[in-house]
């Protein structure tokens, strides 16, 4: 009777360890939904203006990305969407006179070619796969257009880790407008609370948080958080955290 009793205890330990085993490998949340920064390097064009412009690669880029997020924000405002593609091309011709720089029309076609070909973060890629293999779903969330999206996926070889490219055009919308957020829900069919959205500006975690996602932000140029009322859940200045936060009780992600 003392052996059954044992054997039984034996076996229903085993059991419980197995079903905490098996909580515990179970990822917090069903999906990530990135901005495409947080995957590519913005930067990665400094290389190509440097070649047009020697000297002034990261004042140059620096203040296109400005002007880029800038005609983003102010067409969200007056409806007046237009394909990021363009705006990109807006935001450059327009730093080229502010800034009172002369290019060919070859020299500004491969200045924006390099939106094309954007060079991943190192931790990037490995990291999608981790967040791949455990089961999490992942889709970019992104103002660029479709043919970026696409683009740079396909020069980086990690088209296959996404189970969406989706782009805000789809709607006519751009972040931090609270239907390109929705684009999320819609593509997924999960609920808010499931899914993560991981920001690379402080502006897109204000707007996805605002909008309702259990927000992430990868602060890679470690700025100061935006004085907007609405922080993101937790941060840091890589990929880790993110794993962390996606996938356990977010150890190693500093609380905002």
């Amino acid at each position: 009777m003392r052996f059954i009793r044992l054997i039984s205890g034996l076996i229903l330990a085993m059991v419980i360890l197995s079903v905490a085993t098996a909580q515990a490998s179970e990822p917090r949340y069903k999906a990530v939904a990135f901005d495409y920064f947080v995957i590519f390097d913005p930067n990665s064009v400094v290389s190509e203006v440097e070649k047009v412009f020697p000297g002034k690669g990261m004042e140059v880029t620096k203040a296109w990305r400005t002007k880029i997020f800038e005609y983003s924000f102010l067409r969200s405002i007056t409806r007046a969407h237009e394909d990021f593609f363009k705006v990109t091309e807006d935001a450059m011709l327009y730093t080229l006179a502010s800034m009172k720089l002369e290019a060919s029309k070859e020299q500004k076609q491969a200045l924006l070619n390099a939106f094309l070909a954007l060079k991943p973060w190192p931790d990037a890629v490995e990291s999608l796969k981790k967040l791949k293999a455990s089961g999490v779903k992942l889709i970019a969330l992104s103002n660029l257009s479709s043919m970026m999206l696409k683009s740079n996926a396909a020069h980086a070889g990690i088209i296959e880790l996404f189970d969406a490219l989706v782009s805000t055009e789809i709607n006519g919308t751009y972040k931090p407008q609270p239907e390109a957020y929705a684009l999320g829900i819609q593509h997924l069919g999960l609920k808010k609370e499931e899914i993560v959205f991981a920001a690379f500006g402080g502006w897109d975690a204000y707007g996805a948080k605002s909008f309702g996602y259990p927000t992430y932000w990868v602060n890679r140029f470690n700025l100061p958080t935006e004085r907007l009322g609405t922080q993101a859940d937790a941060t840091s200045n890589n990929f880790q955290g993110l794993l962390d936060f996606v996938l356990s009780a977010g150890n190693g992600a500093k609380k905002e």
